[in-house]
């Protein structure tokens, strides 16, 4: 299977993250585009659209035992995301899809048409425990393709019938659609939460983030949710050092006056195929600062790019990564962010009636 090799030469793509098609790990035949000295760029640089393809899942909910997750269920109803974000670490699940971690994971894009009703068998089978499922966690639920699709609508819909709680973490304003129905959960205590606010800086965002919502869009949606009675927290990741860690306490300041009441941040992460991405971008939007921010990655990860062991690779070791978890601290004291824990309702949960069941009179 051929693909492309990262000794091609990297090229940018408007509104593109990745800017190649690194080849993922099962590949096993590269193919690799090489100069004969006469001329690098004739090829004019091709727009590079966005597949839809349908995937008819068999299950929805995912489960975990993490110990450093704050969640136990999850639900993806995409793979793939087209907000491009560079540094993102669901893009080693492309590779199993035969596809690449780079430009693949966010133009060629996987939706579950079938995901609301695989739900409503999922809540019904016997012996089933309701926790609060998490949505967010790998890629984004309101992503541009859910404005057609309305996969996370469904799913929300089915949720709020059976009274079921659920988090969110997203990037984009188009939470702000479904106001209405997170409004009536958060009344239960049914809901929460979290919009991702990686940068306040617009030309940063459009490199790292292309085709996600600005820095501006993003507060008015805490203001949003916030407004309408749903607890919502900020999420200032993944903090880059040398790149946007600057940021962390003005973030956390933004967010606190949009009404954010909790904030979390995540130190960068770069599991396997993320690694070789993130260090071509780097090379490509700013060289000279390359070496340094790879030099305080591997400070902060025992010497590697990545820290994969339970307890460390949300937050990182060393100096670095002491100082930032310091100032987070600090500024979340200071600002009255985490004061209290929020726990969702799960006592509320109704489970879902098959054909011929009995509704109860109460």
């Amino acid at each position: 299977m051929a693909n492309d090799s990262p000794s091609n030469p990297t090229r940018l793509h408007k509104g593109r993250g990745a800017v190649s098609n690194l080849a993922g790990r099962f590949v096993d035949q590269v193919s690799s585009r090489e100069s004969d000295g006469w001329a690098l760029e004739l090829e004019p640089l091709e727009r590079i659209e966005t597949v839809a393809i349908e995937e008819k899942a068999k299950s929805i909910i995912a489960t975990n035992s993490s110990p450093d997750i704050p969640f136990t269920q999850s639900i993806n109803a995409y793979r793939g995301c087209e907000h491009g974000c560079v540094y993102c670490y669901a893009r080693p699940a492309h590779a199993y899809m035969d596809l690449s971690p780079g430009l693949d994971f966010e133009t060629r894009l996987f939706y579950k048409p079938n995901a609301a009703e695989l739900l409503e068998q999922a809540l019904r089978k016997k012996g089933y425990q309701c926790s609060p499922i998490a949505m967010g966690t790998n890629t984004d639920p309101y992503q541009p393709l859910e404005k057609d699709k309305q996969i996370t609508r469904q799913i929300l819909e089915t949720l709020q019938r059976h009274r079921h709680p659920l988090t969110i973490v997203t990037k984009s304003q188009l939470i702000v659609r479904d106001l209405p129905i997170l409004a009536e959960m958060a009344r239960d205590n049914l809901v929460h939460v979290a919009i991702s606010v990686t940068t306040l800086d617009n030309d940063l965002k459009r490199r790292l983030e292309p085709r996600t919502a600005g820095p501006a869009a993003r507060l008015r949606t805490i203001e949003a949710l916030s407004g309408a009675g749903i607890p919502t927290a900020v999420m200032a990741a993944p903090m880059i050092p040398a790149l946007n860690d600057s940021e962390l306490e003005n973030i956390l300041t933004s967010a606190s006056e949009a009404g954010a009441i909790q904030a979390a941040y995540i130190l960068l992460r770069l599991p396997f195929e993320v690694a070789p991405l993130f260090r071509q971008w780097l090379a490509e939007h700013y060289p000279q600062r390359a070496a340094h921010v790879m030099s305080l990655v591997q400070q902060s990860r025992g010497g590697k790019d990545n820290q994969s062991e339970f307890g460390e690779r949300q937050r990182g070791t060393g100096v670095f990564a002491q100082l930032l978890r310091q100032r987070f601290k600090v500024h979340c004291r200071k600002l009255g962010l985490n004061e209290r824990k929020l726990a969702l309702d799960s006592s509320r949960f109704t489970l879902p009636l098959r054909a011929g069941d009995q509704q109860s009179l109460f």
